[in-house]
Order: C-alpha cells, then structure tokens, then sequence
C-alpha cells in the first residue's frame, strides 16, 4: 500500500515538475504578448473613457459619442466598410475559382501558378510605383486610353480611385488565398468525387454538398485574413496619395494616423476599442457560420 502511494506521489512530482518546465519554456512568450499586446490593448480601453491624459476625468461612453459625431471618423468608416464589402469576397471567390483552375488540366499551369504568386515577392514600394505609372494623369493607362480618343483620367483622384486600390489589393492578395485553396482542394476525399459521379450527381450537387463542406475551414481562414488584409490597405493607400487622400479613399488608418499626429489620444483609443469590438463580432459571426456549414465533415 505504501508503495502504491509512493509511486502516486512520485508521478504527481514530476508531473509538476513537467509542468512548471513547460511554463518556463513559454514564459517569455506570455510576457511578450502581456507587455506588447495585452497591457497596451487595456490602457487604450482606459484612455477611450477618461476626458484626456492629465486630468484623468471618467466620461464613460463620451469619447465614442463625440466620435460618431466626427465627419472625418464617419468618412472613414464608411469607405473603410465598403472596400472590406467589395475587396474580401472578390478576393475569397476569385482565388477559389483560381485554385480550381489550376486544379484541372491546362495548359500553361506552372506559368500561371508563378504570375500569381509573384506579387508575394515584390516589396510595397515597388508595387505603388508600378501603379502610379499605370493610374498617374500621365500614366500608362491614359496614354493607351487616348489612342481610343478619350480624355485623360486622374484615376487617384477620381470616382474610379477605390476600383485601382481594390485591383492592386486583389493582384497582391490572390496568389496567397489561391495556394490555401489547392492545398485544401487536395485533401478532399477522392473517392467521394468518384462515388457521387457513379450516382450520376450534379456538378452543382458536388461542389454545394462536398468541396464546400469540406472547405468550411479553408475558406473562414482565407476570409478572415482577407478581412484583416483589407483593414491594413492604408499602407498602399498612403504611399499612392499621401495622408490626405480624395475623400472615397480616407481610410480608418488614415483617421487614426492623423490623429495620433494631433495627439487626441482619448479620440483614437475610441476609434481604436470600436475597431477592435467590430472586428470581433464580424470573426465571430464567421466561425458560427463556418461551424454550421462544416460541422457535417469534422472527424
């Protein structure tokens, strides 16, 4: 009996010991993420209801109120929105139908893999200035458009400036989005494709019922990134037109970098507990649908 206890304890020690060597182990992992995410994460919440950084006055909900009120806030909210509205599906449909392409047999495939894949390599700064020879006033683009007759177009600075930023999001954003999709599209069981054909089903029944299902996962991921990509288009953004855009193009960023200039902490950190809450609701509402569209294909 004592034995028996003897070892008992004996295994709770080293579990322990496994235990606290583990801790050690991600200590600095946890104290990085508390110092550089949590802790600022939490006094943003707290500067987003003081009246400013000195007095240390609580306002409770003031700061979000007057920053509903705030005509540069609602402007980049708004444009913020519908370029998420149009940039995530485009870029989650358009590299599916890709995946799909370069699933089947044409000619070409390699080539075309490459060319999608490329923009992974090209820095930032190339890539703007790549599009500012194409969208300039004196651009690539207008000097083909005046063959045709037409008048030259400032595409930066016109109705059209939201379509060039969502093109260049699009050709930066699909190759990545393409290659998650071929590697799911892999893992989908062949002899259900092969089951479902010798019962004579619908392409339409094959893709609704098996590779959507089974690519539940891979699309809430790439969407999700998508949307998180979308959010931080202020750089190209930026490096094209400048802090000070045409309006369909000032972004989220855009308000919080101008503020932050101003020193409107408690304005920011609004902004900022307002974007961070949206986002979380928007990542929610995808894993609920992506349980519900998946849940039939886990295990």
């Amino acid at each position: 009996m004592r034995k028996k206890w003897r070892q008992k304890w004996q295994r709770l020690d080293e579990r322990k010991k496994d235990n606290l060597r583990d801790l050690a182990f991600i200590s600095p992992s946890i104290m990085g993420v508390s110092v550089f995410f949590i802790v600022p994460f939490f006094v943003i919440v707290y500067y987003s209801l003081i009246n400013n950084p000195i007095r240390h006055e609580f306002v409770f909900l003031n700061n979000f109120i007057a920053l509903f009120k705030n005509s540069a806030f609602t402007t980049a909210a708004k444009n913020t929105a519908v370029f998420s509205l149009i940039a995530v599906p485009l870029a989650v449909v358009l590299s599916f139908l890709l995946a799909q392409m370069l699933e089947s047999r044409i000619p070409l495939k390699s080539q075309f893999r490459t060319f999608f894949l490329s923009p992974m390599m090209v820095p930032v700064a190339s890539v703007v200035l790549i599009w500012q020879v194409l969208f300039s006033n004196n651009g690539t683009l207008n000097d083909f458009l005046s063959l045709f007759g037409m008048e030259k177009i400032d595409w930066l600075k016109s109705q059209y400036a939201q379509v060039v930023v969502v093109t260049l999001f699009l050709w930066k954003n699909l190759g990545y989005n393409m290659i998650l999709f071929m590697a799911a599209l892999n893992n989908i069981p062949k002899e259900l494709i092969e089951v479902a054909d010798m019962d004579g089903a619908s392409p339409l029944f094959k893709f609704k019922n098996i590779i959507v299902r089974y690519l539940s996962p891979t699309i809430l991921f790439v969407t999700i990134l998508s949307l998180i990509n979308s959010f931080k288009v202020f750089r190209e953004v930026y490096l094209l037109t400048g802090e000070y855009p045409v309006e369909s193009l000032y972004m989220l960023q855009h308000f919080m970098n101008n503020t932050f200039k101003a020193l409107d902490y408690q304005k920011l950190s609004a902004a900022a507990v307002l974007m961070a809450l949206v986002m979380v609701v928007i990542i929610a509402l995808l894993f609920v649908f992506e349980d519900k569209l998946g849940k039939d294909v886990e295990g």
